[in-house]
C-alpha cells in the first residue's frame, strides 16, 4: 500500500497543490497529516480523494476532539502518529520511540521539528519535514511509503522541486 506523509503546511493549501500534482504523489492510497494544521489536512482530503488520517500539532491548539497521537494499523504494519511536540522531538526522539513502543507499532511518524529524518531501528522513525516552511532545505518535502506485510517499508523522501 502507498502512504504519503506530509506535516507542517501550515495554512500554505497551495504548497498542496504543488505537491499533489507531482508525479510521486501519483497513487498514494492514505495519507497521513502530523500537524500544522488540521485544516490542510481536511483540505489535503478533499483535493487528493483520499482518506486522510491527522494529529493535532502545536499551532492547531485550541481546536476540540482532535487527537495528539494515534495508531494505525496499515497493510501488517502499526503507525504511531504524532505531532512530536508533547514527546520533545526537538531534543531527541527517544520519548517517541517509547511511546510507539508502548502501542506495539514498528513505525513511529512525527513532525514537529521541520526537519526530515528516516532512522531504521527496532521502530522504523519518520519526519517528513516541513512541506512549507522547511528548515533542513529550501525546498520542503513529504514522505512516500510503501508498505507489505512482513516487509520492511520502502521510503522515499520527496523534495519540493
Amino acid at each position: 500500500m502507498k502512504l504519503g506523509i506530509v506535516s507542517d503546511s501550515h495554512g500554505d493549501t497551495q504548497v498542496i497543490d504543488e505537491m499533489l500534482k507531482r508525479p510521486e504523489a501519483a497513487g498514494v492510497e492514505l495519507w497521513l497529516h502530523a500537524g500544522d494544521f488540521t485544516n490542510d489536512a481536511e483540505y489535503l482530503a478533499r483535493m487528493s480523494g483520499c482518506e486522510v488520517a491527522m494529529v493535532a500539532g502545536n499551532n492547531d491548539w485550541p481546536r476540540t476532539g482532535m487527537p495528539d497521537s494515534r495508531v494505525l494499523d496499515v497493510a501488517g504494519h502499526r503507525i504511531f502518529l504524532t505531532h512530536g511536540h508533547i514527546y520533545g522531538v526537538g531534543y531527541t526522539t527517544a520519548y517517541l520511540e517509547k511511546a510507539a513502543a508502548e502501542q506495539g507499532a514498528d513505525i513511529a511518524v512525527y513532525g514537529h521539528t521541520h526537519v526530515a529524518e528516516i532512522a531504521f531501528g527496532e521502530i522504523t522513525v519518520l519526519n517528513p519535514g516541513s512541506v512549507a516552511r522547511p528548515r533542513d532545505d529550501a525546498d520542503g518535502s513529504f514522505l512516500l511509503l510503501d508498505l507489505q506485510p512482513d516487509l520492511l517499508p520502502g521510503i522515499k523522501l520527496v523534495r519540493m522541486r
